[in-house]
């Protein structure tokens, strides 16, 4: 009797957290300088596997976030190259002052890994769900800020910033999302390059940019809205500092329309960046924006819910874009 071999099949979807664990395992081997620490969420946050296979490259500082970057800063100085994870509830939050102070100001060459960012995780209620970790981030001087929106994307972001001397900050989420070489048809001509907007559709009518779990969110809504006629431009801008603002120009300048969707404050948020650089530029243009206004999250069964609750859903963004093409 023959055995059967079992087909192995390419995900549709896939944890962001997940992708970044297989980039960070990757760029162990490449580079004997890449260091991991831990504040006691290694498997949270997918290091488990570079513990695993570089046991003498691994620190688990327990439950101490501050002493973990002041720990990493120092190592970076030392030549390393230290990624520390936590959860973003906890990165930044609880040690603003040892990154700002320790690795900011020295432009100590540390990547800080944040997990369960945005409403992961909404069995965990309100504590527990970062939404205001962009604009604390990018408000440091000589810090990136960079948010995959799906697990290939996290994969490449843990392989290249090893590659890009400085503090680097790369926001992960908890929750399964589609793979968007998988959900966008001829995704491969797309193009993915840290820096650089993503262009996934071109459009006449509106400009959609956003970033993380949200754009698989809006690739649906532009489907929804192509239905009845509508055409609309979606820029991923998974490198949100530095930004790479000339294509974000020249799709609004032709568009005259911009949505912002973010799982995040308004507050300092993407939203607010570009309404001040798109002015700035002397552009006129009608904007929208769909974020978490000024609220904290909220205990629920799953992620969606809160992001029906707060209107960053695909249904949702196909409202806002009718009310702004009636």
């Amino acid at each position: 009797m023959k055995s059967k071999q079992a087909k192995t099949q390419t995900p549709t979807e896939m944890s962001i957290r997940d992708g970044f664990g297989e980039g960070f395992l990757a760029v162990g081997k490449l580079n004997p300088l890449v260091v991991g620490l831990s504040a006691d969420l290694t498997e949270s946050v997918r290091m488990q596997e570079f513990e695993a296979e570089f046991p003498q490259r691994f620190v688990q500082v327990g439950i101490a976030e501050q002493n973990m970057a002041a720990v990493a800063a120092g190592m970076a100085l030392e030549g390393f190259i230290p990624y520390i994870g936590s959860f973003a509830c906890f990165q930044p939050y609880r040690n603003l002052d040892q990154i700002r102070t320790s690795i900011c100001i020295q432009k100590a060459n540390v990547k800080i890994v944040s997990s369960h960012a945005g409403f992961s995780y909404a069995g965990d209620g309100i504590q527990i769900q970062a939404l205001e970790d962009i604009a604390i981030m990018r408000s440091l001087p000589n810090m990136q800020v960079w948010v995959p929106a799906d697990a290939d994307q996290a994969k490449e972001m843990a392989l290249s910033a090893a590659g890009i001397d400085g503090p680097i900050y790369i926001r992960l989420g908890r929750e399964k999302t589609p793979l968007l070489s998988r959900l966008i048809d001829g995704y491969e001509d797309k193009g993915f390059k840290i820096g650089e907007a993503q262009q996934l559709k071109f459009g006449s009518d509106f400009t959609i940019v956003t970033y993380g779990y949200m754009v698989a969110e809006a690739w649906r809504a532009l489907n929804t809205v192509s239905e009845i006629g509508l055409h609309g431009g979606l820029l991923n801008i998974h490198t949100i500092k530095p930004l790479d603002i000339r294509p974000i120009l020249e799709n609004v300048a032709q568009t005259k329309r911009l949505l912002v969707v973010e799982e995040h404050q308004a507050a300092g948020g993407v939203g607010e960046l570009l309404a001040k650089e798109l002015l700035a530029a002397g552009l006129q243009f009608d904007f929208a924006h769909i974020a978490v206004n000024d609220k904290f999250g909220d205990t629920a069964e799953t992620t969606r819910d809160l992001w029906q609750l707060h209107g960053l859903t695909a249904e949702n963004i196909v409202q806002v874009l009718k009310g702004m093409l009636r």
